[in-house]
């Protein structure tokens, strides 16, 4: 498969490029390359160019800032379907955060000023960019509350329903749950100690909102929907 016709369908599930009309899509997906990352490896650091937009096709990308005494908070994982490193590719500005890929990844990549070039030539898209800047703060903001005012019950619930996506179960049965990753790096995704997120994750089993063994979470999507919607609300 070329790469074309690989990153089209990407793009299309993307909300700064889907909508996009075909002849608009075709080009934008013209415009990338192919890029693969070992796991563990560095795509980028902080501070770094922003040299290019990359898109996921295979992996998990971690998105992280480190702090000087070498902790780590974790932005936000980036997995197939979804773009990282946007911010610096529109404004030119250096990165904001380290970018490391967490399991094996292939990713397509779309250089600076050939985006620059698509969207000044291409109305539809400078109109998505706009909207995709609106949604990514308003994600930032959602994340930040979260982090500052609700329990790590809640934010756990929350970020296991939205792995589910959308998936359920026949009633009294749970959904396997293959994270891909692990406690620590779940931890650093909540913004928490990993030994808070154990007790987290043994809270939501007390409730039966969760089960576990030793490499998977079945989660119960409705009884993780009512703790979110009860605790929120607490």
């Amino acid at each position: 498969m070329s790469t074309k016709s690989a990153v089209v369908p990407l793009l299309s599930r993307t909300s700064l490029f889907g909508g996009l009309a075909a002849d608009d899509m075709e080009a934008c997906a013209a415009a990338f390359d192919e890029a693969h990352y070992a796991k563990g490896e560095t795509i980028f650091v902080r501070g770094d160019p922003g040299t290019h937009l990359y898109l996921v096709e295979k992996g998990r990308i971690r998105l992280s800032i480190s702090t000087s005494d070498d902790r780590k908070l974790t932005v936000r994982h980036a997995a197939a379907g979804d773009l990282f490193g946007e911010i610096a590719a529109l404004d030119g500005e250096p990165r904001s955060a380290d970018a490391t890929a967490i399991s094996a990844a292939t990713v397509h990549r779309l250089e600076h000023n050939a985006f620059r070039g698509l969207w000044s030539m291409r109305p539809a898209l400078a109109n998505r960019v706009v909207t995709f800047l609106c949604g990514r703060l308003r994600e930032t903001t959602t994340q930040l509350e979260s982090i500052a005012l609700l329990p790590l019950e809640v934010r756990l619930a929350q970020f296991l329903l939205s792995a589910l996506a959308g998936r359920s179960a026949p009633q009294g049965r749970r959904v396997p749950l293959e994270l891909g990753f692990s406690q620590t790096e779940l931890s650093q995704l909540l913004g928490a100690s990993r030994p808070k997120v154990n007790a987290a994750i043994g809270a939501l089993e007390k409730t039966g909102a969760v089960g576990r063994t030793l490499d998977r979470i079945f989660c119960d999507p409705d009884k993780l929907a009512d703790i979110i919607q009860r605790r929120s609300n607490a």
